[in-house]
């Protein structure tokens, strides 16, 4: 199972610039009611701007830091994966580094956004389908 399988119905990915503020990419957090978001600078992955983020520099700096750019406090460089990979390998690295959102990245592009919450699910669903397929065969024999 890899990384390709979680992604391969999504198009849309939610993203901001590094310059959008810490405001406005904070609102689309609450708007989207989403965890993270991929900074783009241009058509590269800068970083990644989190709830994690938002708390952390409103206690660092207080307020005024609503109004800078999300390239002053968002988290860099974005840790990232390819397709090709094993959606186990991805959870490992996420829990590893504290982190619970990867790019995905094939020929410098990023083409997908994963959570942690999205590689659970998938690995869910398919231990839930597995146990059907193991319940089905035991039932027949």
């Amino acid at each position: 199972m890899t990384i390709e399988r979680i992604i391969e119905h999504r198009h849309d990915i939610v993203t901001c610039s590094v310059n959008n503020t810490m405001r406005e990419a904070a609102t689309i957090l609450a708007d989207r009611r989403i965890g993270a978001l991929p900074v783009m600078d241009g058509t590269m992955i800068a970083g990644i701007f989190s709830e994690r983020d938002v708390i952390y520099r409103l206690r660092e700096f207080g307020a005024d830091v609503l109004d800078r750019p999300v390239a002053e406090v968002m988290t860099a460089p974005a840790v990232t994966v390819s397709p090709d990979t094993a959606a186990m390998t991805a959870l490992a690295m996420m829990t590893k580094r504290r982190i619970r959102h990867l790019p995905v990245v094939s020929g410098g592009q990023m083409i997908g956004f994963v959570s942690i919450g999205d590689i659970v699910k998938y690995r869910l669903d398919k231990v839930e389908g597995e146990a059907a397929a193991l319940r089905d065969y035991i039932q027949m024999a």
